[in-house]
């Protein structure tokens, strides 16, 4: 864990994580739910019927992932917590910036090590 003059209050960052956590997983069952039936539409037989269906369906997809990431980021920092190694990073194995930790107390990933993941891979030359 980061030390400096006042050290992150772990009991604090767990009832932040499993708050965070709670709520994750609400949003999720939320996206998950089956439509009641007869509530589902068809996306019609003209152009540009259920376009606003189909592209809601398709946000609704994306933002389920991304809950998904950040459900499984928050369920590796708890772990972290119990393990001792929270505020470390799981890639390089450096300590995360404070400001990060306190910005989003669900980081694994150092500044540095999270931009590298994020960033495309370049395409081949020829």
């Amino acid at each position: 864990m980061p030390s400096s003059d006042e050290d992150l209050d772990p009991a604090a960052i767990r009832l932040a994580l499993e708050d965070h956590r709670r709520l994750t997983r609400d949003r999720v069952a939320v996206l998950a739910k089956r439509p009641e039936r007869g509530a589902a539409q068809g996306f019609g037989k003209r152009i540009g019927d259920g376009t606003t269906e189909a592209v809601g369906r398709l946000t609704e997809i994306g933002v389920g992932r991304s809950l998904e990431s950040t459900l499984a980021r928050t369920e590796r920092a708890l772990a972290k917590l119990d393990e001792g190694s929270y505020g470390t990073c799981d890639a390089c194995g450096e300590p995360i910036e404070r400001a990060r930790l306190e910005a989003r107390p669900d980081s694994v990933l150092c500044l540095r090590c999270a931009a590298a993941e994020r960033r495309p891979a370049a395409p081949p030359r020829r």
